[in-house]
């Protein structure tokens, strides 16, 4: 499809946007919902009940996201930098939280943390996750290791998958085609396909969903070419195919006692190149099969919930120096909830997890693949008690406090705990709120830091690495329509696990790391609710990292979004980071240098309009104003890029 075609399309979705905003319409008030959230309490408790300040994303904002990578939605919220997100689609992410890195971030998936044993961190992948399978996200800052477990060091990121519709059967159909170019290349061909289909309902005291969503992305170079500005030569484009499979199958006995099964396969693969400014003909392909069970029993004032899964990991890497990757992780949570009166609320459980993997790759000297790691001796078990109890007074005072002891295969026991009050007045329909925070963490060495031979990265004598987290803020909230946030936090991180670019080893510094920063949030509904403004600012000092490469010290991202009739909607974004530093590793000589990376502003712009009950189409632009820029160096981003598309339920 060239751009005539592309255009054509644009401007007939446009112009349909035109015609409906001039109809008069009927406003129709709806009764306003209490917000509520539940990541630092597992219990649904009002917003204004918690100690923390939680960033929901909700299906609305995902439903206006579709086509988009969770990487990039995630990428809008205050204190998250997710590095990667805007570069070719298979490029590999870097999740930073309030100056963290990847293995300080916890990752679940409908009450069950996801986690990788043969990545070099032994975190999640991001990009085996589709946004369109996705219900709500709730982001929980801070060290969160009481009920969250190793690795909650400074955030919390939970995902609930869309749920079963309550009819005999209902269906969900959507599509999008886009570009994928660079700043340079603006010929607007088509060279992305998103789509996805789900059937659900429920027939008596049985539930069902399937559903499937591939995307297919070219056109776009990993690596920058640095000599295309002079001999007009372009790197050859990195493919990307990605393909999720997700099932569940649920019985509701009785209103107090249910259960389901899920199971799902996530899989991709994508091309990449050889490194900064380095084309190549290489292949990443990455799969994670895995299931599971759902069991919940309710009794008065309580409940019991057990939570498990199964995954089998597969990863290879297909260039001059081949690797395999193999690994199972087995996860469960159990715990049982009860409120007293609406004043206690406890939780009392037990989590843990089984993880072992292989690697396989081609020694010097030999042409064939060998096992460089066994499951036998690269494995671990965690098993964790913990108990969290929320006070929530009636004259305004909340306390949230916990602990956990982590009993390790390797590393033997640690405790960890939380505190965390707050006080809330209310006057009218609205309420101040005033909090702070003392958590600590604890973060084990990964699989591959420690027992990694293929590369020379791993080292044995690895400790684990501690953490306190410091928090303090207010919140205000001016009639369930506007809301601002102040938080200033503080974390100290004892045995750091960093990595010498020189030596390739993974090592624990040996200085005590600290970073500090603020986060302001700010959102309102105004013009009888048809105008919406979210805004959000993170400073991170940055200074005090001993690894600061990629970390903006500044970041500010601002919605204005408006609803030009009942069924038309429209938003402009724009994200800005400031300057970051980089590392150039030359891949021939083995060696490293620093260099500094520019600061940029990106604008996005989005339309959607309901065509019929159940038929919305929709249209985004992104980098309007194809803002040239790198978020690793030497690799592409990308520019002016354009999407429509639709979405149809029944």
């Amino acid at each position: 499809m060239n751009k005539k075609v592309f255009f054509g399309a644009a401007l007939l979705f446009v112009g349909s946007q035109v015609v409906s905003a001039q109809e008069a319409t009927n406003e129709e008030k709806v009764n306003e919902l209490e917000e509520v959230v539940i990541s630092d309490s597992k219990f649904n408790l009002k917003r204004e009940q918690s100690g923390k300040v939680i960033t929901k994303i909700t299906s609305e904002e995902l439903e206006r996201s579709q086509g988009q990578s969770v990487a990039t939605v995630l990428n809008r919220v205050a204190g998250v930098f997710i590095n990667g997100s805007n570069n070719a689609a298979g490029e590999p992410l870097g999740v930073s939280i309030r100056g963290g890195r990847n293995r300080q971030v916890v990752i679940r998936v409908d009450g069950v943390t996801v986690s990788d044993p043969t990545s070099s961190a032994g975190d999640f992948d991001l990009r085996l996750l589709s946004t369109n399978q996705i219900e709500s996200i709730e982001i929980l800052k801070g060290a969160s290791s009481t009920l969250y477990g190793s690795g909650a060091a400074t955030a919390v990121i939970n995902i609930t998958t869309k749920s079963e519709s309550k009819k005999t059967i209902a269906a969900q159909f959507s599509s999008s085609i886009g570009t994928n170019q660079s700043q340079d290349d603006q010929d607007y061909d088509v060279n992305e396909f998103v789509n996805f289909a789900s059937i659900n309902g429920t027939v008596g005291k049985v539930s069902y969903l399937a559903s499937l969503s591939h995307q297919s992305t070219d056109g776009l170079s990993a690596a920058e070419n640095p000599l295309e500005s002079t001999t007009g030569e372009t790197f050859e484009s990195d493919a990307y195919n990605k393909f999720n499979v997700y099932a569940k199958v649920g019985y509701k006995w009785n209103d107090n006692f249910r259960f389901h099964f899920f199971g799902n396969l996530d899989q991709y693969k994508t091309e990449f190149d050889g490194g900064a400014g380095l084309d190549a003909n290489n292949q990443f392909d990455s799969r994670q099969l895995r299931g599971g069970t759902f069991w919940e029993a309710k009794y008065p004032n309580g409940s019991f919930t057990f939570i498990d899964s199964y995954a089998l990991v597969d990863r290879e890497f297909i260039s001059n120096f081949p690797t395999k990757y193999e690994g199972k992780i087995y996860t469960f949570d159990a715990y049982n909830k009860y409120n007293f009166k609406e004043t206690l609320y406890t939780v009392i459980g037990a989590n843990g997890s089984y993880s072992d993997f292989n690697l396989f790759n081609i020694p010097f000297g030999s042409d064939d693949l060998e096992q460089t790691i066994n499951d036998n001796e690269a494995d671990f078990d965690i098993i964790d008690p913990y108990i969290n109890l929320v006070y929530v007074s009636k004259f305004g005072l909340n306390v949230n406090a916990g602990g956990r002891l982590n009993i390790h295969s390797a590393y033997g026991n640690h405790f960890v705990y939380n505190i965390n009050p707050s006080f809330t007045y209310t006057f009218g329909g609205n309420y101040v709120k005033g909090l702070a925070s003392y958590s600590t963490a604890y973060i084990t060495p990964s699989l591959f830091q420690l027992y990694d031979t293929a590369f020379f990265s791993g080292n044995p004598d690895l400790e684990p690495e501690e953490s306190t987290t410091i928090e303090g803020g207010i919140e205000f909230s001016h009639q369930k329509k506007a809301k601002i946030s102040v938080v200033y936090f503080d974390r100290k991180s004892e045995n750091f696990i960093t990595f010498d670019p020189n030596t390739f080893v993974n090592f624990n510094s040996p200085e005590d790391i600290e970073v500090n920063g603020i986060e302001v949030e700010a959102s309102a509904e105004l013009l009888d609710d048809k105008l919406s403004i979210n805004a959000n600012y993170t400073y991170t000092n940055i200074d005090k990292l001993e690894n600061n490469i990629r970390i903006p010290e500044n970041t500010l991202q601002a919605t204005v979004g408006y609803q030009l009739t009942s069924k038309s909607f429209t938003s402009l974004s724009y994200q800005l980071n400031s300057e970051r530093n980089d590392t150039f590793f030359d891949p021939v000589n083995f060696t490293s240098e620093p260099v500094e990376l520019d600061g940029y502003g990106i604008l996005d712009f989005y339309i959607s309009h309901q065509l019929m009950d159940n038929f919305s189409i929709y249209a985004a632009m992104n980098n309007i104003t194809n803002e040239e820029y790198q978020e690793v160096f030497g690799f592409s981003t990308r520019g002016r890029n354009a999407r429509i598309g639709f979405n149809l339920t029944f």
